[in-house]
């Protein structure tokens, strides 16, 4: 059941068998953030669904390189060829260096997937580390003939590219639908065609972020970076390359095609996209400013959030769809998906209560063989948490005494739902500890109710043993010394 792992594939718009090209080891390239904002629920997205695609495939015992970008220049205003660097514009907005900009918000990125419980891909790199590795790149397109220069900029050549190559194979556009949908822009003079995207662009004087390269000071266009980065580290030819569904369109089309311009060969062999966000029914986004930072949603410090709501809340949220549905936002839906949490990690507690009987009457194994299934049909987390939930109703039944269940086989139920919601799913357990409280917080009040015993407050002393009682914490006096004991 493990090994035979589907996955829909955008490329063949189909689901596939996943085949690695080295036996039980898996290249995966996402793309990450552009790090001029605070990260909100549509970053949340992709972070989470191939973290889990990730764990998934440990849990399968592959080898796994996951390589996640850092986008800090390049990526112009509107996706466009034209205009200010997202980056720079906040820079001068906030009269910062382009790079602190992106050192703030990187930073800010990794606190809010590191509260989502999400493991810290196995390289990271930034497009600002890799200008060299691009101008090499745009130098191989050029001389294989696929890109021209035009007043210090370079372009890459669609039409060319597509008497060799299928441009629009993952899209399914035409080269024909870029000129009724572009825009007139300033660029546009310099292109041989609309559909032309830029490889490098010169930079002009009030521009901040340019480096030298043969054909003028400047900078790298949006798309190269990720072509560059994906090579350098998992090689021409690699497994899966993952990112939002509003990438497929032009920055993932420009991908294969530089690939091929380049090297000759395809990028990727699986191309897997995550669906949007969205708000009142329109995508969430930066651009559009509808969005909610996850430090907002942490919080509930923002008009539209009634609450506060948790990481793991927003992580039960997004995996409880889905990764290629959409998921709109409402305060009801974090609010079930806060209690869906809850309940869950609630039955892992109970788990650990059950009483074994000599005699089973219920099949755990057929409950393990579906969540495998459902995690093996491209990823399906929504149906693996409904099994998951099947699960949630046996413990609460051999609770009840509906249900019996041999030692082994609650050893085994027990198994299923710490390997599938916490080691796959990726959900942080609650300390069954009686409101969180640690020993360092529980040690602390202890020394300062002594603190008052030794001062003669016997009313703050008494009143803190009560309080701690209330907690399920007694305290246990002797004549030198004092313990605690959390009761159950």
């Amino acid at each position: 059941m493990k090994n035979e792992i589907f996955i829909y594939n955008t490329l063949s718009k189909d689901k596939e068998k996943f085949t690695p090209i080295t036996s039980r080891h898996v290249g995966l390239y996402v793309c990450g953030p552009t790090v001029y904002g605070d990260p909100h629920l549509g970053h949340a997205r992709p972070a989470i669904t191939f973290d889990v695609i990730t764990r998934y495939f440990k849990h399968n015992d592959y080898k796994v390189r996951y390589v996640r970008n850092i986008t800090d220049v390049g990526h112009l205003e509107n996706d466009s060829d034209d205009g200010i660097d997202k980056i720079e514009k906040k820079a001068q907005s906030e009269k910062l260096e382009p790079m602190e900009v992106a050192h703030f918000y990187t930073d800010k990125y990794h606190v809010c997937l590191k509260k989502l419980n999400c493991l810290s891909p196995s390289i990271e790199p930034r497009a600002s580390g890799h200008i060299i590795e691009q101008i090499e790149m745009i130098q191989r397109i050029i001389s294989n003939g696929f890109a021209y220069i035009t007043n210090g900029s370079v372009y890459m050549d669609v039409i060319k590219y597509g008497q060799k190559y299928n441009y629009g194979i993952l899209s399914g556009r035409k080269v024909e639908d870029n000129i009724t949908n572009t825009r007139e822009l300033n660029s546009q003079s310099e292109k041989k065609h609309p559909a032309d995207f830029a490889l490098w662009k010169k930079a002009s004087n009030r521009h901040i972020m340019k480096w030298n390269s043969p054909w003028s000071q400047g900078f790298p266009g949006w798309h190269i970076e990720c072509s560059v980065m994906s090579k350098k580290y998992l090689g021409n030819h690699f497994d899966i390359h993952g990112g939002g569904l509003d990438l497929i369109f032009p920055h993932h089309e420009a991908e294969i095609c530089q690939s091929f311009a380049a090297d000759l060969c395809p990028p990727a062999n699986y191309w897997v996209h995550n669906n949007l966000i969205t708000i009142e029914g329109q995508k969430m986004g930066k651009s559009l400013n509808n969005f909610i930072n996850l430090e907002e949603f942490f919080t509930g410090k923002h008009a539209k959030l009634k609450q506060a709501f948790s990481p793991m809340t927003i992580r039960f949220f997004i995996l409880q769809a889905h990764y290629r549905s959409t998921i709109d936002f409402s305060n009801k839906a974090l609010q079930a998906a806060e209690k869906g949490y809850q309940k869950l990690m609630n039955a892992l507690i109970n788990l650990k209560k059950l009483k074994p009987s000599k005699n089973s009457n219920y099949d755990i194994i057929n409950l393990e063989e579906k969540c495998y299934k459902a995690m093996n049909d491209d990823f399906n987390t929504p149906i693996l948490i409904s099994h998951l939930f099947d699960g949630v109703k046996i413990v609460n039944s051999c609770i009840n005494g509906d249900v019996e269940l041999t030692k082994k086989d609650i050893s085994k139920l027990s198994s299923i739902l710490n390997n599938f919601a916490i080691e796959i799913l990726g959900f942080l357990p609650v300390v069954d500890s009686h409101n969180n409280l640690t020993k360092e917080l529980i040690n602390l009040i202890a020394e300062f109710r002594n603190e008052s015993k030794k001062n003669k407050d016997f009313k703050t002393s008494d009143y803190l043993r009560d309080e701690l009682l209330k907690l399920g914490v007694e305290i246990k006096d002797s004549k030198n010394t004092t313990e605690w004991e959390i009761k159950s």
